[in-house]
């Protein structure tokens, strides 16, 4: 169900994509060495409060992006639940679809909800920064990682204002 995941500074819990009930990725390839970039994104839907609706907004987001837009997978990493959950989506060194032109050297994370006029709960920002320093300790993002908000590589208002202002909070030291 959890994968716990230790650092120096904390643990990190990631609802495996089994647990999600997740369908196979149509394929997979590998990122070839470490994440240069830690991409932030939101998924721009609606809050969730319980964990079922976690799951469901999960099982949507993987269908509409493998049946509408032709991904192999899910496009991002991990997502974000408010409640500070993390989920797995294509997971660790695994390319992503969620940057054009960016997909080749950075892990894709997604904030489930939509950040325009909403801000990233405590406990969300808390697990990103959490997730961020394992990939670093654990050899998945080289500690010299370029940390950017989807509208710095693509046209777009993602990941939504108050979220891109939140960004300097997850800044690695």
């Amino acid at each position: 169900m959890l994968k716990g995941k230790e650092n120096e500074s904390s643990t990190v819990f990631i609802v495996s994509r089994n647990h999600w009930n997740a369908v196979e990725p149509r394929s997979r390839e590998r990122m070839d060495g470490l994440a240069q970039q830690v991409i932030i994104h939101h998924t721009a839907l609606g809050p969730c409060r319980q964990p079922h609706e976690y799951i469901s907004q999960l099982t949507h987001i993987q269908k509409m992006h493998m049946e509408d837009r032709g991904f192999e997978d899910i496009g991002y990493n991990f997502l974000l639940g408010q409640d500070g959950m993390v989920y797995e989506g294509r997971g660790w060194s695994f390319v992503g679809a969620h940057a054009k032109n960016h997909n080749l050297n950075s892990i894709g994370i997604a904030f489930m909800g939509n950040f325009n006029d909403v801000s990233p709960s405590c406990a969300a920002l808390s697990a990103a920064k959490s997730l961020i320093l394992y990939g670093v300790a654990q050899g998945f993002i080289s500690p010299t990682f370029l940390l950017l908000g989807h509208r710095d590589v693509a046209n777009t208002e993602c990941p939504g204002e108050n979220l891109y202002s939140s960004l300097a909070t997850l800044r690695y030291q």
